[in-house]
């Protein structure tokens, strides 16, 4: 897809002006920021390599992406929605997150819609999902470990720790799609099969990012470049 060209609803300049807001926060979080300008997606992937390459440990990597969620909300909003809205109202809290999602969400993932989704016991969830057409963050990253640890647990443990809300979101590596089902908790088994999705063939590093995110438990830290390829993450 063209990216450049897909705009959410509220306009490109809304898209640029969150795009922006979310750089700033990243950079302020990495340590580094790119030199591409502040609306300059590119830049933001940049950003999102230097974070992946400078921790080993993936949990380290996960946390920081979630403080830099946290740092684009006023310290009162998230535990105020999960007091006033999450808890009395999970449905409509669902319904809620779900929209702001599409609306907001183009300028990082591309084309959204709201959809019927699985929730918790079992049921379906009227308009509580987001499904990603294709998501732009993936496919640029091109690495299924970036994916999961920059995005899918760090936003799921940003919903449920701090807007006191579940939410399971399920990446398809071959389509490019990514589901958002808000109401439903993540079980340990999708976990573990998005944890071992195989290496994109279109990696930039050949699996190596993988493997670098993998050392810290094994105590041997080497470079993600000169990592070799590898088929799964390991536990």
């Amino acid at each position: 897809p063209d990216y450049e060209n897909i705009v959410g609803p509220l306009g490109k300049i809304a898209d640029n002006i969150f795009l922006t807001i979310f750089r700033m926060k990243m950079a302020e979080k990495v340590g580094v920021d790119s030199s591409l300008p502040k609306d300059d997606f590119q830049g933001l992937m940049e950003l999102t390599a230097a974070l992946n390459a400078r921790y080993s440990d993936r949990l380290q990597v996960q946390q920081i992406a979630q403080e830099v969620l946290r740092a684009c909300f006023p310290k009162w909003l998230p535990p105020q929605f999960a007091f006033l809205f999450a808890g009395p109202f999970p449905k409509f809290s669902s319904r809620m997150n779900a929209w702001a999602t599409a609306l907001c969400g183009v300028w990082l993932m591309g084309e959204c819609e709201i959809n019927d989704c699985e929730i918790d016991g079992g049921g379906i969830g009227e308009k509580q999902g987001v499904l990603v057409k294709r998501c732009r963050f993936m496919e640029e990253s091109g690495c299924a470990s970036v994916c999961v640890n920059s995005c899918k647990i760090p936003t799921q443990a940003f919903f449920a720790d701090d807007m006191g809300l579940p939410l399971t979101m399920t990446p398809d590596y071959e389509t490019g799609e990514c589901q958002f089902s808000f109401g439903l908790t993540p079980t340990c088994e999708g976990e573990f099969d998005a944890k071992n999705t195989p290496c994109l063939s279109r990696c930039p590093s050949l699996g190596g990012m993988r493997k670098w995110h993998s050392r810290a438990d094994s105590g041997r830290l080497t470079s993600p470049n000169t990592a070799s390829p590898c088929s799964l993450m390991d536990d």
